[in-house]
């Protein structure tokens, strides 16, 4: 039985994640910026988190500490996107993507070492985003904060050679989960967009209509958990989004990925 905080439990793969963990034995404190809509389950500790607040984060998760004693597993998994041409974006609105998928994460990745290390091991996975690496057209404030996420991460696991901390890149492609429906839209843009961002749009939602279940994410990080070594990233989706995709534009020049992705959306 391990320890798991887990940020962002309340729906999708959070809340599948959560399931899949406490059916497996392990006591979760799981964390939603509303801890009313964390289900009630056997060894499920709701709490509450907001990634938007600093002050939350660390409160947040030093309450969960105090109650749990350790934490032998920290998964970064909450967040939120935004949908609209990154010509208008504000400053609020990035910073406001960047301080959820980024920052926060980030702190608590902070404090999860902080703890750790005197155990002398630990796992952390960082939910970032295939998105990160494939970007989706018109939500350019979540592709640039999830590639940061990925970056950090790799940049942690170059650091942590004498560590028995353990750092997972987790990048799920499209997962079928109500993440659209939080998704903010943008009012205020130039209409020449309108068209295309239609067209987008359409693509998203039937991408993520037709994309496997959460519980493939689950799956995957149950099994990660029970790893000596786990490997420090993986992909989680469709086979041609995860494994077709990404190898053929290893190889690309930018201007035919350019290409390539406007076609996969329409635009």
């Amino acid at each position: 039985m391990k320890r798991i905080f887990l940020t962002g439990a309340s729906r999708g793969i959070g809340l599948a994640i959560a399931k899949a963990l406490t059916g497996h034995g392990h006591e979760v404190w799981a964390t939603s910026r509303d801890p009313a809509r964390i289900p009630q389950l056997l060894r499920l500790h709701p709490a509450r988190l907001d990634l938007s607040d600093p002050t939350s984060i660390d409160e947040g998760f030093n309450t969960a500490l105090a109650e749990a004693g350790h934490f032998d597993v920290l998964i970064n998994n909450a967040g939120g996107g935004h949908f609209g041409p990154a010509e208008s974006l504000s400053p609020e609105i990035i910073s406001d993507q960047f301080q959820v998928l980024v920052f926060g994460h980030i702190r608590l990745m902070q404090l999860a070492l902080a703890a750790m290390r005197p155990r002398g091991e630990g796992l952390i996975i960082n939910v970032s985003s295939l998105a990160g690496r494939l970007p989706v057209p018109f939500m350019a404030a979540y592709n640039a904060a999830k590639a940061a996420m990925a970056s950090f991460t790799m940049s942690i696991q170059l650091e942590l050679l004498d560590s028995n901390v353990r750092i997972i890149d987790l990048q799920p492609a499209d997962i079928c989960t109500p993440f659209n429906d939080a998704v903010i839209k943008s009012k205020d843009y130039d209409r020449r967009y309108e068209a295309n961002l239609a067209k987008t749009w359409d693509a998203v939602e039937r991408n993520i209509r037709d994309a496997p279940k959460p519980d493939l994410v689950a799956r995957r990080v149950c099994e990660l958990i029970d790893q000596t070594n786990p490997p420090p990233r993986i992909t989680v989706g469709d086979g041609f989004q995860t494994k077709i995709a990404p190898l053929i534009f290893r190889f690309l020049p930018q201007r035919v990925r350019i290409w390539g992705l406007r076609r996969y959306y329409g635009i």
